[in-house]
């Protein structure tokens, strides 16, 4: 099992780009829950740890959860509204967001005793590593799981609007990396955070996954190899909940691949991060074909991701 730990949320979107009065849409969203839906729409046994909302759209979010085959047995509920992100797309599909945090039910998520012994990987990112009190629930879930061998997996996926001291969130950050087995981030996570792959690489992580946009992506291993593939080509509707895709994909295919370990995951050579990599640029791209967070079923993304 791979357990996603982190915030759900309703993305609003706009119906058209660049109106800013144009009717929003409600779609249900949030980085790691786009991961966990992702990867059971993979095919990867999933489980979704967090808090939501008994309101409707908290409802709505657990529905998707059980739709999608993703287990729901480590999920809090809490009678706080749901957060919201408003989002704007650009000309060129990519997207910000305005978050309405305040109160909302995730925030209040609370560490859980146990994630099931079948558990192989923790995946973490995004606003529940930034807004307390859960973000320290959060982080004390993945140094507890780390501690006890679980194969951990983060996304930063910085929201920058949401973090009100940057210095002291980076040095937290590198605060995660001895207990990270797997990084992904995009180029402007890293840049944001100040930090190139080579000196992430070596604070802790086995491998550092960066996504380059239509420039592909790129590994760099604890040894120091270095990989990339170009990324795959699509006509982009938008970007919402791509990079989500590629954490999700990733782990799948490690998965499939037995390589949920520190040691393995280090070990992998050129051609296995070769296909690992080009899976998960498949994988984004059918994401990136349609609007919001709709990342693609296994028969969707083609070839074999083992």
């Amino acid at each position: 099992m791979i357990v996603v730990a982190g915030e759900a949320l309703i993305d609003l979107v706009p119906h058209d780009r660049g109106d800013a009065l144009t009717p929003l849409r409600p779609v249900r969203g949030g980085g790691p829950y786009n991961t966990a839906v992702a990867l059971g729409r993979l095919g990867s046994e999933t489980a979704f740890c967090s808090r939501l909302s008994t309101d409707a759209f908290g409802t709505s979010l657990v529905e998707r959860l059980v739709s999608e085959g993703v287990s729901t047995q480590l999920v809090q509920r809490g009678p706080e509204p749901t957060t919201l992100a408003v989002a704007s797309v650009a000309a060129d599909g990519s997207a910000s967001y305005t978050f309405y945090t305040g109160g909302t039910a995730d925030r209040l998520f609370t560490l859980p005793d146990a994630l099931p012994d079948r558990t192989r990987a923790a995946s973490f990112g995004t606003c529940s590593l930034v807004l307390e009190p859960g973000a320290s629930a959060y982080e004390e879930l993945m140094r507890r799981e780390s501690a006890r061998g679980v194969f951990v997996a983060l996304d930063p996926n910085v929201r920058a609007e949401l973090v009100p001291d940057p210095d002291a969130y980076r040095a937290r950050f590198r605060g995660w990396l001895p207990h990270v087995s797997l990084l992904k981030l995009s180029e402007e996570d890293a840049d944001w955070l100040g930090a190139g792959l080579p000196e992430l690489a070596a604070a802790g992580p086995a491998a550092v996954v960066l996504t380059r946009g239509g420039d592909g992506l790129t590994v760099l291993t604890r040894g120091g190899a270095r990989y990339s593939v170009p990324a795959a080509p699509v006509e982009v509707v938008d970007t919402i909940g791509a990079g989500d895709t590629v954490n999700a994909a990733l782990l799948h295919a490690l998965a499939r691949r037995d390589l949920l370990t520190r040691d393995a995951l280090a070990a992998l050579g050129a051609d296995g991060w070769g296909e690992v990599l080009a899976f998960a640029s498949r994988a984004a791209a059918v994401t990136c074909s349609r609007a919001g967070a709709e990342p693609p079923y296994a028969r969707e993304v083609g070839g074999a991701s083992v």
